[in-house]
């Protein structure tokens, strides 16, 4: 049994087949397609000066004596007096271009995206070639081929001459706009440029001769490809920089006199600038794909399953028939002792529960099964049962019985199964095994937020690691960052390892775990200030959320000169949240709870563990904005209804059984369990790897301590002091990050700008996470102050 187990267990643990061509199979199919296209281009080229020689030899094609006077022989003359003869005549030279071309692209290593455009189009050109040849050269049937001739003779029985050479026109408006991109317009900006410089050569006085500009927007600029990561600017296509600043400056305030014929025109050239900019962004997908973030570690490895230990039998649970009847008479009895007679009864086993359900008979009352928990308990000598009256979607009565031999659910066994290798969530996390023995995965983006809980030495700490590890074995480094608040000290130690692949930190931090209150306050407030430029990218994209925006910006139609860079998700984990509150109260409070609101549209979700689920703890503000939660064994009711809103967290039985909510039903889970040997050597795998140059850096946070009483001396000002005194007054809003996006300067540099304009009295002092206020009410008033400063 345990043999059968292991291999389904390897069966489930290998990766899905995949039918992607490997490096040396596109060497080989590439080279075979362009030596094909070269045989087939020769034999093609032949047969038109020896097909009426090679025709007798078409019905002795088996005869080895007899010899064609194609180049290819008689392969080559059957081959071209099928496509040629019988198919699209001279236009069929254009398949073995198709052909070289494919077969280029696969030798080279480069992308096919574009490639099935060009076969449509080189297919509908040749189609029309053929048509066209057989329409002005039906004296030649060769030259359109059969294809050719029998369709012009078949249109022309039904649309006359006439009407075959409009649907040729036709044809050829449709091949020169869809594929050479043909316009009006490229066409008079042609004649303008040939005009303008017919003027300029017969003109005496060429000094005084004006030249004109015409922008192509047809003509694609250099393209400069690099590897880069979300903390450096994109090298991008300069048409498309210019464009985009081209639209986003452009403003219609059309005077009242203004005819309504101009103002719709107006409209419509703007329209037309930004679909241009949208059709650059989809040239450059098309020659180089979507930008793909994890580039700059594209040789990162995931942790293997080898990493984690089985834990004992890796198989499943072991039935003993003789404790389930057991369990079943005792129950029966019980209830009968008390005149609850019971129609059906089966059961439903879990590594460490069993699941009883039972269908009571007609006129029984649901309250006093539920009254009869103790009494249940005490006949089957349990540690703790559960009683869920009634099953939610089932017409059953369910009584959760401990097992007296408990399975341990190993981390691998969760790892392993299809159900989460398979997963196509954003954070994707298993958290363990359900009673019915499933694994249960859950994406974090979707919660967003978790709220843990439970008394000491229940599993909260395995639990943690458990999230980490699901998304470490997921996402890639590029992808996801944590941000670790331990002060224990010791429980999330073993992930410094990794801090420069997985980890985010402030930076002036020197260690990425964060155990110092002051910097968890410093950390919470830097992270508030990050969504707000997270929700200021988003505005400017015109998107709603962290996967819209990143797509977007995959498809390369956000300019990175423009601030745009990839978004990793940001996770924060707090280990022990009681402690904060202990410590610093309204501080940490605040920043977490604007954080729970607004901060899982951007995609920073946070992850809560406590081990005192008190009112004054996990306060009403907290809870309204976590409704993912999750309690593992606490000491009493009123501690489970803190937690969950609901009892039977006071009725767990320890060691990673716990009880997860989502807002409406319960579902127990048996956690997985990972030791910290296993964290250690998934620790040590990936910090083994080539990482990034530092940690993600958080946006500085300066706190009130901190704040600028130095007078700063004018000649020590900064040479965009002016400019950004300007910026700061224009838009009533004193804060480094608008500085920082509209002078494109460093977080530092900006914030050192505003104390200078906090010390010239130009914004007010500082305000936590809000934006200073601004003195001065407008550029003239500024004007008058900077020259009182300078007199």
């Amino acid at each position: 049994m345990a043999k059968k187990v292991r291999k389904t267990q390897a069966k489930s643990a290998k990766k899905p087949r995949s039918y992607k061509l490997s490096k040396q199979n596109k060497i080989i199919l590439g080279s075979l397609l362009m030596l094909f296209s070269i045989a087939l281009f020769f034999s093609f080229v032949s047969f038109f000066f020896n097909w009426q020689d090679d025709q007798s030899l078409l019905s002795e094609f088996q005869d080895r004596n007899e010899e064609a006077k194609n180049l290819l022989n008689k392969f080559g003359a059957a081959v071209s007096h099928f496509f040629v003869y019988k198919g699209f005549g001279i236009a069929t030279l254009i398949l073995p271009i198709l052909l070289c071309l494919t077969g280029l692209h696969m030798f080279l290593g480069l992308e096919q995206k574009g490639m099935l455009k060009k076969w449509i189009w080189g297919l509908v050109f040749m189609i029309w070639i053929s048509i066209a040849l057989g329409f002005f050269a039906y004296t030649q049937p060769l030259l359109g081929g059969l294809v050719g001739f029998e369709m012009n003779d078949f249109l022309q029985d039904y649309t006359g001459k006439i009407g075959v050479m409009l649907l040729l026109v036709f044809g050829m408006i449709l091949i020169m706009v869809r594929l050479f991109d043909f316009s009006p317009e490229a066409i008079g900006s042609y004649f303008q440029r040939k005009s303008s410089d017919l003027k300029a050569e017969f003109s005496s006085d060429k000094s005084k001769s004006s030249t004109t500009v015409v922008l192509d927007t047809k003509e694609e600029a250099p393209v400069v490809i690099d590897t880069y990561t979300h903390k450096k600017d994109i090298p991008s296509l300069k048409k498309e920089a210019e464009l985009e600043k081209t639209f986003d400056k452009i403003e219609i305030t059309p005077p009242k006199e203004m005819p309504q014929e101009e103002l719709a025109m107006e409209v419509e050239k703007v329209v037309e600038e930004k679909e241009e900019v949208d059709n650059i962004a989809d040239k450059l997908v098309d020659d180089f794909g979507e930008f793909d973030p994890t580039l700059e570690l594209g040789s990162y490895k995931f942790p293997t399953l080898e990493l984690l230990d089985p834990h004992g039998v890796t198989g499943g649970i072991t039935i003993n028939q003789e404790e389930l009847e057991e369990n079943k008479n005792r129950i029966v009895q019980t209830l009968n002792n008390y005149k609850i007679g019971i129609a059906q009864i089966k059961a439903t086993i879990g590594p460490t529960v069993t699941l009883y359900e039972i269908v009571p008979e007609a006129g029984v009352r649901i309250s006093k099964i539920k009254n009869l928990e103790d009494d249940i308990a005490l006949s089957l000598a349990a540690l703790g049962i559960r009683i869920i009256a009634p099953i939610p979607g089932k017409g059953t009565i369910g009584i959760e019985v401990p097992n007296k031999n408990a399975t341990i659910v190993s981390m691998r066994s969760v790892i392993a199964s299809s159900k989460f290798q398979k997963a196509e969530m954003q954070l994707p996390i298993a958290f363990g095994k359900t009673i019915s023995n499933e694994t249960f995965v859950v994406d974090l983006a979707k919660m967003p937020h978790l709220l843990m809980a439970g008394a000491t030495g229940q599993g909260k700490s395995v639990g943690l690691n458990a999230v980490l590890t699901s998304l470490l074995y997921k996402k890639h480094p590029a992808e996801v960052k944590f941000v670790l608040v331990d002060p224990k000290k010791v429980e999330l130690t073993l992930f410094n390892k990794i801090e420069r692949h997985y980890l985010a930190k402030l930076p002036d931090s020197e260690d990425a775990i964060i155990t110092d209150n002051t910097k968890v306050i410093h950390t919470l407030n830097s992270l508030c200030i990050e969504m707000d430029n997270r929700y200021e990218l988003l505005k400017t994209a015109m998107v709603r959320n962290i996967k819209e925006y990143n797509d977007k910006f995959k498809a390369r139609k956000l300019n990175p000169n423009d601030g745009h860079m990839f978004l990793p998700y940001i996770v924060l984990v707090i280990d022990e949240f009681a402690d904060l509150i202990m410590t610093a109260g309204k501080e940490v409070e605040t920043p977490v709870a604007r954080l729970a609101q607004l901060a899982r549209a951007i995609g920073i979700h946070l992850i809560i563990a406590t081990q005192r689920p008190s009112v004054n703890v996990i306060t009403g503000i907290i809870k309204a904005n976590f409704p993912a939660r999750i309690a593992f064994r606490v000491t009493s009711k009123i501690d489970s209804r803190t937690i969950l809103d609901a009892q039977g967290a006071d009725q767990l039985i320890g060691r990673g059984d716990m009880l997860y909510t989502q807002g409406n039903d319960v579902t127990r889970i048996q956690c997985a369990f990972v030791d910290t040997p296993e964290v250690a050597k998934i620790t040590d795998y990936i910090g083994s790897q080539r990482a990034y140059p530092s940690a993600h850096m958080l946006p500085e946070y300066v706190g009130e301590d901190s704040g600028t009483g130095i007078d700063y001396d004018i000649a020590d000002r900064d040479a965009l002091f002016r400019e950004a005194a300007e910026v700061i007054v224009t838009a009533q809003q004193g804060s480094a990050s608008l500085i920082q996006r509209k002078l494109k300067l460093g977080y530092n540099r900006a914030g050192r700008i505003v104390d200078q304009l906090e010390a010239a009295g130009i914004v007010g002092p500082f305000e936590g996470s809000k934006a200073r206020q601004v003195l001065v009410p407008d550029l003239v008033a500024l004007d008058q102050l900077l020259s009182n400063e300078t007199n």
